[in-house]
């Protein structure tokens, strides 16, 4: 679905800017970009001062002319698909979803369509002229849970910047392999596995991650956690916890080969076998809506693959402790 070339915008350098960054006055006079993408324009050409380019730490004197015809990065190129969608909250500037299991994010190389995208692109067709279609941040194929997406470039600008300030609460609810006797933090940098692009690991010289995590539910060799992303890097809470050599049950990249109970009950051990997707579920979104600033709380229900799941380790556990009993 391409888009027309933009009209340039021009706007004048306010006298009593003088001597400030010229990214940062860039920020005032279009506050519906986010500072970082204003930079970047400024770096590609695409902002000028005066005709001329600049660099993003440059000094306005006042009274310059701006000038800016940029394009939006991520055009949408995807074409609108009639998916259903879960939708948990909804007004003009926002969109929050319980994105189902199996359901691909973005399209790609080896998912042109049947994608989020293409299901926001039906129901808003006016996603189309925003970044990503107003996805501001993703969840795996195989992650189920809630999502925001922005309807509006101020709301999209507003969230990216609540994400890149860490102020968004996103809450998960994890199975892992092995009984946990506490919670903890995963302070551990993530980058791309060296040799296999596919997966990332825990990189010395990776970006920083951290992931909080509290016990939720105790089983005999499993444990339910709850955990909570202070950064959102890909595949962040699957990578830390094989790092903690505690994996997500299921998980094909990073949860290594079955471990079954000693004595598993025969539904636990058919559970465990056929659970063949990452036992991960995004259950809480926590931020302040972007224009009105109100807090906004979104809880998406556990998918029932999960809630089986946690019924068979319930029950396993309470047979095996009813057999240490006799």
């Amino acid at each position: 679905m391409p888009q027309p070339s933009p009209e340039p915008r021009l706007a004048t350098v306010p006298d009593e800017a003088a001597g400030r960054r010229l990214d940062v006055v860039l920020a005032d006079l279009f506050p519906e970009h986010s500072r970082s993408r204003l930079a970047a324009w400024v770096k590609s050409g695409d902002v000028l001062l005066e005709g001329a380019r600049a660099r993003p730490r440059d000094p306005v004197r006042g009274g310059e002319t701006v000038t800016l015809a940029a394009v939006d990065e991520v055009r949408i190129e995807a074409e609108p698909e009639d998916i259903p969608l879960e939708v948990l909250y909804e007004d003009p500037d926002l969109l929050v979803l319980d994105k189902p299991v199996g359901l691909v994010v973005h399209p790609g190389a080896g998912n042109p369509a049947g994608t989020l995208v293409n299901a926001l692109l039906h129901r808003d067709p006016a996603l189309a002229g925003l970044p990503r279609a107003g996805i501001v941040h993703r969840l795996d194929k195989d992650t189920s849970g809630v999502m925001v997406v922005a309807r509006t470039l101020p709301a999209h600008t507003a969230l990216v910047a609540q994400l890149a300030a860490r102020q968004v609460h996103r809450q998960y609810l994890a199975v892992v392999v092995g009984a946990l006797v506490a919670g903890g933090t995963a302070d551990a940098p993530i980058d791309r596995h060296p040799r296999d692009r596919l997966r990332q690991a825990v990189r010395e010289d990776g970006r920083q991650a951290v992931t909080h995590f509290r016990l939720r539910e105790r089983f005999r060799a499993h444990t339910a956690l709850e955990c909570r992303l202070e950064t959102g890097r890909t595949h962040q809470i699957r990578v830390h916890m094989q790092h903690l050599r505690h994996p997500i049950v299921g998980d094909p990249l990073y949860g290594g080969p079955l471990k079954l109970p000693r004595g598993a009950s025969e539904a636990l051990t058919a559970e465990l076998r056929g659970f063949r997707r990452q036992a991960l579920h995004a259950e809480v979104l926590e931020f302040a809506h972007p224009l009105s600033g109100e807090p906004i709380r979104v809880s998406a229900p556990l998918p029932a693959d999960m809630r089986v799941l946690l019924q068979a380790l319930r029950e396993d556990s309470a047979a095996w402790e009813e057999s240490q009993r006799r």
